[in-house]
C-alpha cells in the first residue's frame, strides 16, 4: 500500500477503521504526509498488532 491509496481513501477508511476498533481516536488515525510509519507505530502500539496485520486489515476496509 503506498501513500497515495492510503491518502486517498482515508477518511472512509478511518471512520471503518474506528467502527471495527472502539479504542481508536482520531488523533491515533492523524495521517500526515511523511508520518504513515509513525502513525502505524500508533495503532500497532494501541492495537498490539503488526504491522503486516494492519496492512491487511486496512486493504480489506
Amino acid at each position: 500500500m503506498n501513500t497515495t491509496q492510503l491518502k486517498g481513501d482515508w477518511e472512509q477508511q478511518k471512520g471503518k477503521l474506528k467502527q471495527k476498533f472502539a479504542t481508536l481516536t482520531d488523533n491515533d488515525l492523524l495521517f500526515s504526509e511523511g508520518k504513515k510509519e509513525e502513525m502505524f507505530g500508533r495503532l500497532q502500539t494501541k492495537l498490539g498488532k503488526t504491522k503486516e496485520e494492519l496492512h491487511k486489515i486496512i486493504s480489506g476496509l
